[in-house]
């Protein structure tokens, strides 16, 4: 039956699920029912159903089969959807990015009428100009660095052979190959349940959205998931001077011979060190008294010590102040340490954050609040300050994580169309920069935990003490935990390693579910493994690790 001429949803909590096996278990039994138009189990973990019925079905016909399959039900939610004809959509994405992409689904599978508008490219920024693309590079950067192309003997020789073309060929083939495969392949399979629309929008004011074309769409429940674009420092003559960002690097046809990276964080350090590794003499200009000042000071003297050691000229504390053009380079006269100073390049990139994609979307008019820096302000159930409308990924003022954006999108959807009323927990969130070596983290900082008012007890291991780094040649980084000494418990963990974004899950679960210090010590770890590292540093808090056997 068409969603016009009425249909209800239900959403059920059940019971007794504890894999997915038992999500599927549950989604077939739901939906053999008779009237049961969709059936929908978001994952075991979250202990609900989202049924769409097109007849008359009882809610006891459902509980029975839920429990014909093994599990207990109870009825969260019935409504009407979609029979009413107040609206053209039950939810109206704006944004194509992982969160409006999340939600929906989320909202199509559920047997909501859906409209997704999308101004720009489909996919947003990760599969764009983000997350694949600058990965693409950072590979690139390593295979070709690793053949030999280098510094030798602290003397930066330019990498004149790099193919800078082909390796920009490669990183857009796969940029298109997923774009088409995870973003408008997806979108068009869902048929006629996702309408997609091809234009800007902005908010009405009046529960509506008015297209580019002057076209109206009408929705019960909007969501504004229009991400976020590189932020630009308003320095003195930003107005007559060019500026790189991250997009525009990541597309230039030609490779500068120099380069000023102004900002010292995540998108700072990845993309300075694959220009180095092709040959560009990068300078960072950092405006913080260290990289990746979040980081803790270990994991940020480690990395700066890595970066200076491939060539990289870095500048902490340093306050940029001007841009100008100086003949055929570019000079930004900074502040630094009390001092004026000018640096030159052939380009400068700007990296310094983001700024929300808000601009033109209506959001005061509809009476959305934004935070001091422009973003959507949202509570953990990603509501803004009107009932109606929601936000989720990077517009809003959430961190900046693509796997946030994801699960915020989705949230909001079951939150906004059947009242599920999840919030978002943030509370255990890693987070890795892909330099080389990569840096992650988890948990608390030892400031943060000691603020906490937590009693602590850390311990800071070398990665040459890890069997798997000596075999393959390469000890670079260190592993720091903090303890609870209370609990036992894991409070945070810090890692600079090859492989860092892969170790720092294990340690994420170890803090979201409890699992002590001792637990890790008496846990089994694969032998000349990177991860076997966590249960060595585990084992630091109390003994000399030159004094651990191999596997002992």
């Amino acid at each position: 039956m068409d969603a016009k001429n009425g249909l209800e949803f239900v959403q059920l909590d059940i019971r007794g699920m504890t894999c997915d096996d038992c999500a599927e278990h549950v989604r077939k039994a739901l939906k053999d029912v008779k009237g049961v138009d969709s059936a929908l189990v978001p994952g075991w973990e979250s202990g609900l159903a989202d049924v769409t019925l097109t007849g008359e079905t009882s809610s006891d016909e459902l509980l029975q089969a839920v429990r014909n399959a093994g599990y207990s039900a109870r009825v969260h939610t019935r409504r009407e959807t979609g029979g009413q004809g107040q609206a053209d959509y039950d939810l109206i994405v704006i944004g194509t990015g992982s969160a409006g992409m999340a939600a929906a689904i989320r909202a199509a599978e559920s047997g909501h009428r859906t409209a997704i508008v999308e101004a720009g490219t489909i996919g947003g920024t990760c599969v764009n100009i983000g997350c694949i693309p600058s990965k693409a590079l950072v590979r690139a950067a390593e295979v070709y660095y690793r053949a030999g192309h280098h510094h030798f003997a602290g003397v930066h020789t330019r990498a004149e052979s790099v193919d800078w073309k082909e390796v920009l060929r490669q990183k857009n083939e796969l940029v298109d190959s997923l774009r088409g495969a995870k973003y408008a392949d997806v979108l068009s399979s869902y048929g006629e349940s996702i309408k997609l629309f091809r234009q800007r929008a902005r908010l009405d004011g009046r529960g509506g959205v008015v297209l580019a074309d002057g076209k109206r769409l009408t929705g019960n429940k909007i969501l504004v998931a229009a991400g976020a674009s590189p932020r630009i420092l308003p320095l003195d003559g930003i107005d007559k001077v060019p500026v790189l960002t991250s997009t525009s690097l990541m597309n230039l046809e030609k490779l500068p011979e120099s380069l000023i990276i102004i900002g010292g964080r995540a998108i700072a350090l990845e993309l300075g060190q694959v220009m180095a590794r092709f040959g560009v003499r990068v300078t960072i200009l950092q405006r913080s008294g260290s990289l990746v000042p979040e980081f803790e000071p270990e994991i940020s003297a480690d990395i700066e010590r890595y970066l200076s050691d491939e060539g990289v000229e870095i500048h902490t504390g340093v306050q940029p102040q001007s841009i100008r053009f100086d003949g055929s380079e570019k000079a930004v006269g900074v502040t630094e340490n009390g001092t004026p100073r000018e640096f030159h390049a052939q380009e400068v990139l700007m990296a310094v954050g983001r700024r929300a994609n808000t601009e033109g979307l209506g959001l005061e008019e509809a009476g959305v609040q934004l935070d001091g820096n422009g973003f959507i302000v949202v509570d953990e159930q990603m509501r803004t300050s009107h009932e109606h409308i929601y936000a989720a990924g990077d517009v809003t003022n959430n961190p900046k994580f693509v796997y946030v954006a994801a699960a915020s999108g989705g949230l909001a959807a079951a939150n906004m169309l059947v009242g599920a009323g999840q919030p978002l927990n943030l509370s255990v969130l890693p987070e890795v920069v892909f330099t080389d070596p990569q840096m992650a983290a988890v948990g608390l900082t030892e400031r943060d935990a000691e603020a906490a008012g937590f009693n602590i007890k850390t311990t800071v291991m070398n990665m040459n003490h890890v069997p798997r780094a000596l075999a393959a040649q390469d000890t670079r980084g260190l592993v720091k935990l903090i303890q609870d000494t209370d609990t036992g418990k894991l409070l945070g963990a810090h890692i600079v390693a090859p492989e860092g974004g892969e170790m720092i899950q294990t340690l994420t679960l170890a803090i979201k579910f409890g699992i002590g210090v001792a637990d890790l010590v008496g846990t089994l770890f694969p032998y000349l493994t990177l991860n076997e590292g966590i249960r060595i540093a585990a084992q630091t808090f109390d003994k000399d690790p030159a004094r651990l056997s191999c596997c002992a």
